[in-house]
């Protein structure tokens, strides 16, 4: 028998072979699919990494509902499925964010992930909305001719915010 206990040593082949190969996205297509295949794994060792891709891989993966309690600081800071240790924690003390042991970590923990092209697209939206608000600003204080009433409108502006304004 191949199952006996201490028989290592295997003569025939496998009797089931698959034709095809598993595929986790042939028949659900949903955004939390796509996430999930599309994870990075980092701050993990090479063992636990190999685990987890296994997981995505045959359909095993799932995503956490709410934060988990990082063993190390004790706080509800652990974002990712499968991990015991947060990120922050695991990138001080040089620990696997899986199982907690101090081997060579294979993806270190980006500290400042990459911009996408959304949020540089947002960010210029931000700041152009800004400027617009200044230059606004400058029209409606440019169109006060009387020094009066620019004097006027200095003492508003200072009675508003004194501590903000550098103007005496």
């Amino acid at each position: 028998m191949s199952s006996q206990r201490g028989n290592v040593s295997r003569t025939r082949a496998q009797r089931h072979q698959n034709a095809q190969v598993f595929r986790n996205d042939k028949y659900d297509t949903s955004a939390q699919r796509k996430k999930i295949n599309g994870k990075l794994h980092e701050g993990l060792c090479q063992h636990c990494k190999e685990v987890l891709e296994w997981r995505v891989k045959f359909n095993k993966y799932k995503l956490l509902a709410k934060p988990k309690k990082c063993v190390k600081c004790l706080q509800k800071t652990v974002k990712d499925s499968y991990h015991t240790i947060c990120k922050p924690c695991a990138c001080d003390l040089d620990l696997c964010a899986k199982c907690g042991k101090t081997e060579d970590i294979g993806v270190p923990i980006q500290t400042h992930p990459e911009k996408t092209e959304t949020e540089f697209a947002t960010n210029d939206q931000k700041r152009n909305n800004q400027q617009g608000k200044l230059e606004g600003d400058e029209r409606r204080l440019s169109g006060t001719e009387d020094e009066d009433d620019l004097d006027m409108l200095m003492q508003q502006i200072n009675n508003l915010h004194p501590e903000r304004t550098g103007i005496q």
